[in-house]
């Protein structure tokens, strides 16, 4: 008999959200979304670890209207209530982009949280991207071509992604929280922490990405003290949404190697 296809269950806490599957007993994974990140991001993990991992996905209040300050030490003060509440067990913490380094914050501040780090596009050393500024936000074709800059293929710039960013930055609050995020993330060089790092961490990049490009991979990959790289050709920002196999392919190997 077929199984039903898993999916996400959404939980809301006071103070925090957060989407959940696979087995709560099971050893941990924290998913960390970026700037324009959402729950879709991680739908491949459902395939491929859901079975053998308890998979968490925090919500991050970037858009919507909160008390969590639009900055990194808000974001940061967010997802550490949000582990001490659901957690009691150091997770491995998976970022793309803007949530690589929120993990790599959380890693520092807190090493005794951080089992792994695996980090994909990751922010923190530099970033070439649409969150500074939005000088044409009200142009759709505008944000359509920064929209498709995230990925090696267009393709998957869908018309729905692109009609999801479109209306972000075109609402002022949303917007505005958007920049301050964008900002700080830029002016927080996080290169003389990594040293401090000790976390095992797995680098997956896109060799073709264009926001966070290979020279930044590298960077990481000399700073950090326990880490190892990976390229995915033909893939841009998001290589977990581009290519989910070859993804999944590396990263599988780099879990049975930390429970081996």
């Amino acid at each position: 008999m077929a199984h039903p296809p898993l999916s996400w269950t959404i939980h809301e806490r006071r103070g925090y959200r957060f989407a959940a599957a696979g087995p709560s007993e099971a050893p941990p994974i924290v998913l960390v979304h970026g700037l324009f990140g959402a729950l879709s991001n991680w739908d491949s993990f459902l395939k491929y670890h859901a079975d053998r991992y308890a998979l968490y996905v925090p919500l991050l209040p970037i858009y919507e209207q909160s008390s969590v300050e639009p900055s990194l030490a808000g974001l940061t003060g967010y997802l550490w209530q949000f582990y001490t509440e659901e957690l009691s067990r150091p997770a491995i913490w998976i970022g793309n982009s803007l949530g690589g380094h929120l993990a790599l914050l959380i890693a520092y501040q807190h090493p005794e949280a951080v089992r792994a780090l695996v980090l994909t596009g990751s922010s923190g050393l530099f970033e070439e991207g649409m969150g500074s500024s939005f000088p044409r936000r009200s142009s759709r074709e505008y944000v359509a071509e920064r929209v498709r800059y995230t990925f090696y293929d267009p393709r998957h710039a869908t018309p729905e992604l692109i009609d999801e960013v479109f209306s972000l930055v075109n609402d002022s609050y949303k917007a505005l929280r958007i920049l301050k995020i964008a900002r700080d993330a830029q002016r927080d060089f996080i290169g003389p922490k990594l040293p401090h790092i000790s976390a095992p961490t797995c680098l997956i990049w896109g060799l073709n990405d264009t926001i966070t490009p290979v020279s930044t991979a590298y960077g990481f990959f000399y700073l950090l003290p326990r880490a190892e790289l990976h390229f995915i050709d033909e893939c841009g920002h998001a290589p977990m949404m581009e290519h989910p196999e070859r993804f999944h392919s590396i990263l599988g190997r780099f879990l049975q190697a930390l429970s081996s």
